[in-house]
């Protein structure tokens, strides 16, 4: 690089003191929200590590569920067209689980289209595969747009591995995932459903990634026509050494403690994965899964956001299956944090907006 050169990388690569509060780069309607919330500086990093008693580590995972599902019960989500939107019926069907636990699936679709066949859309919601409610008003706003926009919009309340009732390490999540899917298409006729995307955000794009990838292995993949996977957390690499993440992730360390932080991202992830032979299992873990697995799978979409941890993943994986010959596009979101445009609908309705149109476009396509 020529001398005197004013380049300076992103983020914390370029100033270790950066915060979502500093960067040029955030939506300035976005930072407005977050200022008021106390959210535009570091993310306050957990003191325990994976070394830690799992006691510990389950009362700490404990308390972010409770923060960030009171985040989402509390946040402003609407807007003033909401109120003169069609109706929406919201039902929900009980299946059994392969660990003969109870499933709630939930379906979303437009009254009046009774008797249509319209693409479905399995979701499958975020929290790192270990928190947050499946049914609450983010995720409801969502599901609600998606039916809108012509979809059946079909939420499973797979197990997190964190419940107050008791742990849920991997596979138990994506085993539910799995057996909703397989619901789903199973009774197409009965849900008045055509094609099956799988769409789901952060640990749910993990979830709808593994989902697929299991389909694949077990021989019904014919079961998902496409996948969607918004802002995946798919690596388990926050761990890795400084080194290796710049080489390989370097937005772990650029937009570290930008909403999300390293540590806690690894205490998540040892939490979903605590024996170690899964810590780079492809179907906990995506990221790890090799070219040859990924030939073959259905069209994919890959959506991440600018100040994000995770960008440089989701990334990646859209470059393996590119290089696998799967047919993928992907977009990123620029000058938002991970996951704003859902979390934030009221502050930027425009990313929102622009999510569930690229969404329901995708599985419409397939």
């Amino acid at each position: 690089m020529a001398a005197g050169t004013d380049y300076k990388p992103e983020g914390r690569l370029g100033d270790d003191s950066m915060t979502l509060g500093t960067d040029p780069r955030t939506n300035r309607k976005l930072l407005q929200v977050l200022r008021g919330m106390g959210m535009d500086g570091r993310q306050p990093a957990p003191v325990l590590t994976m070394s830690s008693p799992m006691e510990d580590i389950t009362a700490f995972i404990g308390q972010n569920d409770t923060a960030f599902q009171g985040m989402y019960d509390m946040l402003p989500n609407d807007l003033p067209g909401d109120k003169d939107e069609p109706k929406v019926d919201h039902s929900t069907k009980t299946i059994k689980g392969v660990d003969g636990n109870d499933i709630a699936i939930h379906i979303f679709r437009k009254a009046g289209t009774e008797g249509e066949t319209l693409p479905a859309l399995v979701y499958t919601h975020g929290g790192g595969m270990t928190i947050i409610n499946t049914i609450n008003p983010v995720h409801v706003r969502l599901l609600t747009s998606l039916a809108l926009n012509g979809l059946v919009a079909i939420a499973v309340d797979f197990r997190n591995a964190y419940t107050k009732e008791g742990h849920n390490p991997f596979p138990a999540g994506l085993n539910d995932c799995a057996a909703g899917v397989q619901y789903v298409a199973a009774h197409k006729s009965e849900l008045g459903i055509g094609k099956i995307t799988i769409q789901g955000e952060s640990g749910g794009g993990n979830l709808a990634i593994a989902t697929t990838l299991k389909a694949k292995k077990e021989g019904w993949l014919d079961a998902i026509d496409g996948t969607y996977a918004s802002i995946p957390y798919i690596s388990n690499a926050w761990g890795w050494p400084e080194g290796k993440l710049l080489k390989e992730l370097p937005s772990v360390v650029a937009s570290n403690e930008y909403f999300l932080s390293r540590k806690m991202n690894t205490l998540m992830g040892h939490y979903y994965t605590p024996n170690e032979k899964d810590s780079t299992n492809p179907l906990a873990w995506p990221y790890h899964v090799t070219e040859e697995d990924l030939k073959g799978l259905p069209p994919f979409y890959i959506a991440v956001d600018e100040l994000d941890p995770l960008r440089d993943e989701g990334m990646a994986f859209y470059h393996k299956l590119s290089a696998a010959g799967v047919d993928v596009a992907a977009h990123m979101n620029l000058g938002v944090a991970h996951g704003s445009w859902g979390i934030f609908r009221q502050a930027i309705p425009e990313f929102f907006d622009a999510a569930i149109a690229s969404i329901a476009a995708f599985a419409k396509r397939v």
